[in-house]
């Protein structure tokens, strides 16, 4: 299979093996990118683990993404940023210290906001059902097309996305899609 169209979003707590293994194992597949999600990290524990992420990322030759922690992208010199709606107006002209943001949008209305304030890449979720979020329904490939009309920018679907379906969200539109579960298991 191709993992171009992939971005690989972590999380730790799903990962069978040592995560840094797992990490270099996914990032061997060479997909787009990789977002270094792990939210309930202390900022000193995921600087640590940023540093060691982002060098298995260099090797594979794959774009690693912080997210949300701005300031620790700048300390270590990651010049990537992933990031809510919100968080990205709390950054404000603070965008410019990067070379790519990567916005999640909900809405139409979060994509608008999102371009209008310089983003390089949308997250548009949730697509598909996902255990990430129990009992929320996916917004389906229309979503998908109907905001892919609207977006001058690669647009990666997120939520319930796996090798078997990756094809329909690209079909609506989508530059590709993100995937969690799929690689912190494999």
């Amino acid at each position: 299979m191709n993992y171009s169209h992939f971005i690989v979003v972590t999380n730790r707590k799903l990962c069978k093996t040592d995560y840094l293994i797992q990490i270099r194992k996914v990032t061997a597949l060479h997909p787009h990118a990789l977002i270094l999600r792990e939210k309930d990290l202390s900022d000193q524990e995921y600087m640590r683990l940023a540093s060691s992420v982002m060098e298995i990322c260099k090797e594979a030759n794959v774009l690693c993404y912080l997210h949300s922690r701005d300031q620790i992208a700048r300390d270590v010199s990651c010049q990537n940023l992933h990031m809510s709606i919100s968080e990205l107006r709390r950054l404000g002209d603070g965008v410019k210290d990067f070379n790519e943001i990567s916005v999640s949008c909900h809405s139409k209305e979060d994509v608008l906001e999102a371009l209008a304030a310089g983003a390089s890449q949308i997250v548009l979720g949730t697509i598909f059902e996902t255990d990430c979020k129990p009992g929320l329904e996916g917004r389906g490939t229309s979503f998908v097309s109907e905001i892919a009309e609207i977006c001058p920018v690669p647009l990666y679907a997120i939520g319930g996305i796996h090798e078997d379906n990756i094809h329909l969200v690209m079909e609506a539109g989508a530059t590709g899609g993100c995937m969690m579960s799929g690689f912190m298991q494999m």
